[in-house]
């Protein structure tokens, strides 16, 4: 049995990290653990143009502790207004990696989002012929689709016929939930990949009702059955080049959450490569751990991979019940429970 494992260090390709007070207290978490990472852009106002980017990076790496090496990839947000001028401009300037399209009101800080893909086609066919990636959120905002076929329902939707109309366009599919969304993933060309989530690996929708309502399992795209879970278990630790880590770890403060209408989001920074890593294990693949957390995602982006390592070790973790984020009560993924692996180094 392997009590130690090292690897290439990781990245992290989807990850809030808020700003002003709480992002200099969570940026720390994702910094000593990942060499880069793929920033989200829902900020209020979202971050639409290449100055509120480069301005929101530079914050960033104010609060990255002086000993760490660590490198913000920012994003732009997406609009009915996105011009492919302007992203083209910040992807070729370095400011911007890859845009990001949520569909309006779907989640935390879309409500600027696009109403119709329609409207953006012409800036996805700019970011397609400058091998520019678009980062999805894949649900429909619709009321009378229920929220727990709204992935399906988008892949159905939009998501296959974008990709038939730019088969050339690389796009991230997104903290994907459901074995749908690992059969479009598995079908489609090279262009397609798509990130996982620590906590859709390990609860399913049952997490959230569990003895009452759990609003700290709350998180869009919600935890779906047992066997969509089963799923992405598959095709995380299956090694294919497809899937690739992706936290989607999002921080809201206790009482945000426990509240009349609680946040949604996971703030799994903290333990996330132990959370992570501790699926690999129960399911036997260990040996595949390396290729999901720190090879599949830079080499579908174009980037180099990361020179130096990181040691973890079996050990039993004891993870608190709240986490101060520099004034910011939170609550992490896995509170006061145990996990059985340990970032050493």
């Amino acid at each position: 049995m392997t009590d130690t494992l090292t690897i290439r260090r990781p990245d992290d390709w989807h990850v809030h990290l808020r700003d002003g007070d709480i992002m200099r207290g969570v940026v720390p978490y994702t910094a000593r653990q990942f060499g880069r990472a793929i920033v989200m852009p829902n900020l209020s106002p979202p971050v639409t143009s290449v100055e509120a980017g480069a301005a929101y990076r530079d914050r960033i790496l104010a609060a990255v502790p002086d000993s760490i090496d660590f490198v913000p990839l920012m994003t732009a947000y997406l609009t009915d207004a996105s011009k492919g001028d302007e992203l083209a401009r910040g992807f070729r300037e370095g400011v911007f990696t890859a845009a990001k399209l949520y569909p309006a009101h779907a989640t935390t800080g879309s409500a600027h989002g696009v109403t119709d893909v329609a409207n953006i086609m012409p800036a996805l066919e700019h970011m397609a012929a400058i091998g520019m990636p678009l980062l999805i959120h894949g649900e429909v905002t619709d009321h009378d689709v229920d929220i727990f076929d709204r992935e399906a329902v988008f892949i159905e939707r939009t998501l296959s016929g974008l990709v038939r109309e730019l088969p050339e366009l690389k796009i991230v599919f997104e903290h994907i939930t459901t074995a749908d969304a690992v059969a479009f993933v598995d079908g489609s060309g090279p262009n397609v990949g798509a990130t996982i989530t620590p906590q859709h690996l390990h609860i399913n929708r049952n997490a959230m009702f569990a003895g009452g309502i759990r609003p700290h399992a709350y998180c869009l795209p919600v935890a779906k059955r047992e066997k969509h879970r089963l799923a992405l278990r598959d095709a995380a630790t299956s090694g294919s080049a497809k899937y690739f880590l992706g936290t989607d770890s999002a921080p809201h403060a206790t009482s945000a959450k426990e509240s009349a209408c609680g946040c949604a989001g996971i703030f799994n920074a903290p333990y996330a490569l132990e959370s992570y890593v501790t699926v690999f294990d129960e399911e036997g693949a260990l040996d595949k751990f390396e290729a999901f957390a720190s090879e599949n995602g830079p080499r579908f982006y174009g980037l180099p991979l990361n020179e130096g390592t990181v040691t973890l070790e079996r050990a039993v973790v004891s993870v608190p019940k709240t986490i101060d984020a520099n004034g910011t009560s939170i609550v992490p993924f896995h509170a006061a429970d145990e996990i059985s692996w340990r970032l050493v180094g």
